[in-house]
């Protein structure tokens, strides 16, 4: 099966987090442990890109490690903790993921902390979804289309394939040095975006030299010596995982819910009735393309909202770190900017959000808009 062709693929393949979980800990983000640089034969860029839209997966098992050093306030964490989702704050600190791909209907992901453990499994039309800190589960079907896929966490695969998504005359594209990762030689394919308005300075996709897959992916920032965003594998096993792994056999005194489709939001890709795309509302839209695409969204009183789940916990502390970004405004509006090293985010007071890897000039610009 070709894994760049595939979204079940990219979404499963190559989890994301795990082993003692620094949510919001501010871990600085370095490069993986990696030992000389393996003597590969030559490969251009145009064969790597090559390699990789061609590649295929029939199975895989393994343990990946992500890094996020956002430089900004722990919100992911915390909304992580407000909703009861871990899997909400994977895009701070440190976290380290199992991983098991057996098919495009049988995956299985599990998030592991100092805590317990999270799993998501998907066997044919039945997902799963264990908490074993509550010793809770919930169980739906998939309809019969097989459509609504459960989505798991960013990993590489999944990350490259929304670069390779960016690369027009705006990117350049070029061979990095070999590495080793997981213990398998790899290539590395550097994607530097020449729009000045990017945050993003380069991102560096390390394949598999035999498999072709995805085995790491780093996002550098602008003016950033070490990675902002960094998932890798540790360990990998490319031989299909036995059926075993994909069953859930709940543990005694689990509570078990049942979930139907209609309290599910549409997935994306599929469309409703009223022609918009499911998952997506009318009332979102993007400007610009590639590097430098900015989202904006009507959603309201971002700060209310927050408050509005006062029972969650840390919903308060949630809406006070909100209300602490700083005041910005301009001929566009007025309103409050998260920045980070990779994004910004600009929520204005009229409730609309503006959000992109890109400078604040360039949210204003669209903002105005």
């Amino acid at each position: 099966m070709s894994v760049m062709k595939n979204r079940a693929v990219l979404r499963w393949l190559v989890p994301v987090t795990a082993g003692v979980a620094v949510i919001g800990g501010g871990a600085a983000v370095g490069t993986f442990a990696a030992g000389a640089d393996p003597a590969l034969p030559p490969r251009s860029a145009a064969q790597l890109l090559d390699d990789l839209r061609t590649s295929r997966l029939d199975g895989l098992s393994g343990t990946v490690v992500q890094r996020a050093d956002l430089g900004l306030p722990p919100i992911a964490a915390l909304a992580g903790k407000a909703t009861g989702n871990q899997l909400a704050g994977l895009v701070s600190g440190t976290h380290t993921l199992r991983v098991w791909y057996g098919g495009e209907d049988r995956q299985r992901i599990a998030l592991v902390d100092t805590l317990g453990e999270q799993d998501v499994l998907h066997n044919g039309r039945d997902v799963w979804t264990w908490n074993s800190r509550e010793n809770t589960a919930v169980h739906r079907e998939l309809p019969a289309d097989g459509k609504d896929v459960p989505s798991a966490p960013a990993t590489p695969a999944d990350a490259a394939q929304q670069a390779l998504a960016a690369i027009d005359p705006t990117t350049a594209v070029t061979v990095g040095r070999s590495a080793t990762v997981a213990g398998r030689d790899a290539y590395e394919l550097v994607l530097t975006p020449r729009d000045k308005a990017s945050l993003v300075h380069q991102v560096r996709i390390a394949l598999d030299a035999k498999e072709h897959v995805p085995l790491r992916f780093e996002v550098l920032a602008d003016g950033q010596d070490e990675p902002a965003f960094e998932v890798a594998f540790t360990q990998v096993d490319f031989r299909t995982p036995a059926a075993d792994q994909f069953r859930f056999n709940p543990p005694p005194g689990v509570r078990v819910t049942e979930e139907s489709a209609e309290a599910r939001p549409g997935p994306a890709g599929r469309t409703s009735k009223d022609g918009t795309a499911d998952g997506q509302r009318p009332d979102v839209r993007t400007v610009g393309t590639g590097w430098t695409t900015v989202v904006v969204a009507k959603l309201g009183d971002v700060a209310g909202g927050a408050k509005a789940g006062a029972d969650a916990p840390d919903a308060d502390m949630l809406a006070k770190v909100l209300g602490d970004l700083p005041k910005v405004s301009g001929d566009w509006g007025s309103g409050r900017l998260l920045s980070g090293k990779l994004f910004s985010v600009l929520l204005t007071d009229d409730g609309r959000v503006v959000a992109g890897l890109v400078t604040p000039e360039r949210l204003y610009q669209a903002a105005k808009g």
